[in-house]
């Protein structure tokens, strides 16, 4: 960081601090001239898109993604902490993947996944909406498959 008052190129933090508007106020100071300076970091996040089935494309929102939970976990015993934890682990994950792009079944994939481990009943549930079960053998297909996982 340049130091205002005399152009040199280096400097050192002597406060840092959350804002309340998402952003770092840093107080520094220039290591030649010792003058001290305020800065302010804007965390830049670059918005993932969702590509729907029918080919549209919408801003990720992890409210959808809680929202299938808590139908697929009514009456189950999944806490809301654990859905909670489901969609913050999936967001983090899609984050990081440096993916500007990411399809709603990549992420329809990832939380049949960690439903599958917590409770098979909630799994069926979500997986009848999101594979969109047209009948009731494939239904039975998939209650065989977790029943031989089991096994």
């Amino acid at each position: 960081m340049k130091c205002p008052n005399c152009g040199y190129d280096e400097s050192k933090v002597v406060d840092s601090r959350p804002t309340e508007n998402s952003s770092i106020r840093r107080r520094r100071e220039c290591v030649k001239c010792l003058k001290r300076f305020t800065t302010y970091e804007i965390i830049d996040s670059i918005p993932v898109i969702v590509v729907k089935k029918d080919g549209h494309c919408e801003e990720f929102d992890r409210k959808k993604i809680l929202s299938g939970l808590i139908k697929s976990c009514y009456k189950r015993p999944v806490s809301n902490e654990k859905m909670e934890d489901i969609v913050k682990e999936i967001e983090y994950e899609i984050q990081n993947s440096l993916k500007s792009k990411v399809t709603s079944s990549e992420i329809g994939t990832k939380v049949m996944k960690r439903l599958r481990e917590i409770d098979a009943v909630s799994y069926v549930r979500f997986a009848s909406v999101y594979r969109e079960f047209k009948d009731v053998e494939t239904f039975m297909e998939e209650l065989k498959g977790i029943q031989q996982e089991k096994s």
